[in-house]
């Protein structure tokens, strides 16, 4: 068959991983198989469920002391790429390359004996030097004392040098009286990947 220009190709809407798609590069063309290229564009995702503090061990929460958010990650799935973006010993979120993008979304329950009084203080805080604790939010019980509430929470951010060699570490803390967590899910997806 003869070469044809690209205009005149019929469009495809899947590739199979054996298919050949050219390259472009200064002016140098070159040749990749789609299975090749997947491997680039991988972006992935992971869930995290911990199985430590449940409905039955809750975490405790003292007034103005800023803890870990735990999780065991005893439950994990993950997307067919099977990245990891979480490492439950050292409790830290994790990036694969600088500049990379990603959202962390953070579920659990909370409640406290004293609403009025008390919020929860949320944030991501970085293992180095550069401050990621912008990253944070103040959170509020709406359903009155000793009720169980549901937290939904996402946060989008970038991995910087700093952020690949120390990760980030999730952090809470009850401010104006004490309150209880469990129920701890991260979801965590890569949504740019650089090169």
């Amino acid at each position: 068959m003869a070469d044809s220009k690209i205009s005149n190709l019929n469009a495809v809407t899947t590739l199979a991983s054996s298919d050949v798609v050219p390259i472009v590069n200064n002016s140098v063309t070159k040749k990749a198989t789609a299975s090749q290229l997947s491997s680039y564009s991988q972006l992935g995702w992971a869930r995290y469920d911990d199985s430590q503090y449940t409905s039955s061990n809750k975490l405790s929460l003292v007034d103005g002391v800023q803890v870990t958010l735990p999780n065991n990650a005893n439950t994990i799935t993950r997307s067919p790429e099977g990245y990891d973006f979480f490492n439950a010993v050292t409790q830290k979120i994790t990036a694969e390359n600088e500049n990379d993008t990603y959202m962390v979304t953070v579920v659990f329950k909370a409640s406290s004996s004293n609403t009025n009084n008390t919020h929860l203080d949320f944030q991501l805080v970085n293992g180095g030097v550069t401050g990621y604790e912008r990253i944070n939010k103040s959170l509020k019980f709406y359903k009155g004392n000793n009720t169980e509430q549901n937290f939904y929470e996402v946060f989008q951010f970038y991995a910087n040098a700093d952020f690949v060699a120390n990760g980030a570490t999730l952090k809470i803390t009850a401010d104006g009286g004490t309150a209880e967590v469990w129920d701890i899910i991260l979801f965590i997806q890569r949504t740019q990947r650089y090169f």
